[in-house]
C-alpha cells in the first residue's frame, strides 16, 4: 500500500471518514460519536449565549445610562460655576466635544397629599438638552420644549410618578432643602409644580430618583441666580470622556471638579467584566469535559477496529498513517461539534429576549427585577471576537483529546490483534 504523498493522505481520509458513517455493525460506535458532537455543541452554544448576554447587558446599561446622564461633567468646587458661558464656549472648542449643556441640580422633596419622596431635581435647557441627549425620545405625555421658563412644570421619572401616585396634570409641592430665614426660624422653600409627563430610561436609579424642571425655574427655587451647577458634555467618542474633561478643566485654569460616566458607574462595568471573565472560565470547563469525552469515544472506536488496523498494518500502512487516520476522525468530530455549537449559540443569542419573555409568560414569573438589575429585559449582543475565541478554544481541546487514542491505535501490533480477532 502506498502510504506516502497524495495517495497516503487519501487513504487516511477515507478510513477516518468511513468509521464515522453508521452501518448495522458500527451503529453503536457512530451513536457514541454523535453524542460527543451533541455534548460539545451544547457546551459551545451555552458559552456563546452567556457571553452575548453579558455583552448585551453592558451595552444596554451604557446606552440607557448615557441617555440620562452625560459623557462627562464639569462642576464648580463650591457647587456652582459663575462664568459658565465662557466655560461652555471653551468646551465647544475642544476637539471631539459635540455639545456642552448647562444644568442646575440639587436634592429636593416632592409632596402629593400625604406622600413625600426625596429626589434629585435637575434644571435643564430644553433646546440644548434635546440636542445633546436622547432623553426627549423617552418621554411620555410631554416634550422637553414644554418646560418653559416660569411655567413651573415638571417631568418625573416613571417609577417616581407611580410611587407618588401622580399623573399628568396633577399638582405637586416641590420642597427645597435650603430654607428661608423667618422670625419663626428657617422655613424650607416650597413651590407648586405641575406634572406634564414622565420619562422612562429603563434604569431604576434614574426613573425613581430624578425630576426635570426648566433651568431658570430650578435656579430660582435654589437661589442660584445666573449661576449653574455645571456643564454636561456630549462627546463624539464616549471613551475619550476622562481625558477630554480633564483637558477642559486644565484649559480653564483649574478649580473645577470633573467626573465622567466611566468613573460615576465604574463599579457596574468592572463587575460586568469580572463576571464575564469568570463565566468564560467556568463554562469553558464544561466545554473541556465535552471535548475530552472524545477520548472515550475514540478509544472505543480503536478497540472496535483493531482487526482493521492490523490488516492495514499488514498491507504496509505505517503507524504514522494509522495515527493520522484516527486523529482525523477525532478532529472531524470536534469540528462538527464546534461549528454546530457556534451556529446554535448565535441563533439562541439573537433570540434570547423572545425566549425569556416566553418563559416568563409560561411560568408566570419575572426573571429580572428592574430595581435590582436596572432593566427589565435580557439583551444580548453577539461579538464575533467572542465566538472566535470560544470556537478556537473548543477546537484546540478537541485536537488535544484525539492524540492519546490515535497514538494507541498506532501502537497496535498486527499479530496480536489478529490472534484475538
Amino acid at each position: 500500500m502506498d502510504t506516502t504523498g497524495t495517495a497516503g493522505k487519501r487513504w487516511e481520509w477515507l478510513v477516518g471518514t468511513r468509521y464515522l458513517r453508521s452501518t448495522h455493525r458500527r451503529g453503536f460506535v457512530s451513536f457514541v460519536a454523535a453524542i460527543s458532537v451533541l455534548g460539545l455543541a451544547l457546551g459551545v452554544a451555552v458559552l456563546i449565549v452567556v457571553l452575548s448576554v453579558m455583552n448585551g447587558f453592558e451595552r444596554e446599561l451604557r446606552s440607557r445610562m448615557l441617555a440620562v446622564t452625560s459623557h462627562a461633567t464639569l462642576t464648580g468646587l463650591e457647587g456652582s460655576i459663575t462664568d459658565w458661558r465662557a466655560a461652555r464656549a471653551s468646551a465647544l472648542r475642544q476637539p471631539g466635544v459635540m455639545h456642552a449643556v448647562p444644568f442646575v441640580e440639587s436634592q429636593g422633596m416632592l409632596a402629593r397629599g400625604q406622600r413625600v419622596l426625596g429626589t434629585a431635581v435637575r434644571g435643564i435647557d430644553p433646546v440644548l438638552e434635546a440636542q445633546a441627549t436622547g432623553l426627549g425620545q423617552r418621554l411620555t405625555g410631554a416634550r422637553l420644549e414644554d418646560l418653559q421658563p416660569g411655567s413651573w412644570r415638571i417631568i418625573l421619572g416613571a417609577t417616581l410618578a407611580a410611587e407618588l401616585g401622580a399623573a399628568q396634570g396633577d399638582t405637586l409641592v416641590l420642597i427645597a432643602p435650603e430654607g428661608s430665614v423667618t422670625p419663626e426660624g428657617v422655613v424650607p422653600r416650597m413651590r407648586r409644580v405641575t406634572v406634564i409627563g414622565t420619562f422612562s430610561s429603563g434604569m431604576h436609579e434614574f426613573d425613581r430618583g430624578l425630576a426635570l424642571l426648566n433651568i431658570e425655574d430650578a435656579a430660582r427655587i435654589y437661589r442660584m441666580g445666573d449661576e449653574v451647577t455645571g456643564l454636561r458634555l456630549a462627546l463624539a467618542d464616549p471613551l475619550r470622556a476622562p481625558q477630554a474633561v480633564r483637558e477642559l478643566a486644565l484649559g480653564l485654569g483649574g478649580g473645577y471638579f470633573v467626573s465622567d460616566w466611566t468613573r460615576m458607574h465604574a463599579s457596574f462595568f468592572e463587575s460586568i467584566e469580572v463576571t464575564k471573565g469568570l463565566m468564560f472560565v467556568i463554562l469553558l470547563m464544561i466545554v473541556a469535559v465535552a471535548a475530552f469525552n472524545l477520548v472515550a469515544t475514540l478509544v472505543m472506536i480503536v478497540k472496535d477496529k483493531q482487526g482493521d488496523i492490523a490488516l492495514l498494518r499488514t498491507l504496509g500502512a505505517a503507524p504514522r498513517g494509522i495515527m493520522g487516520a484516527f486523529a482525523l476522525q477525532g478532529t472531524l468530530i470536534g469540528l462538527a461539534g464546534t461549528l454546530g455549537g457556534a451556529a446554535l449559540g448565535v441563533l439562541l443569542a439573537r433570540n434570547v429576549e423572545s425566549l425569556v419573555h416566553g418563559l416568563e409568560r409560561l411560568l408566570g414569573t419575572r426573571f429580572l427585577d428592574p430595581s435590582v438589575y436596572f432593566m427589565a429585559d435580557l439583551p444580548a449582543a453577539v461579538e464575533w471576537g467572542d465566538v472566535a475565541r470560544v470556537c478556537g478554544a473548543a477546537f484546540v481541546m478537541c485536537a488535544i483529546a484525539t492524540l492519546y487514542p490515535a497514538w494507541r491505535a498506532a501502537r497496535t501490533l498486527p499479530a496480536e490483534a489478529l490472534r484475538h480477532d
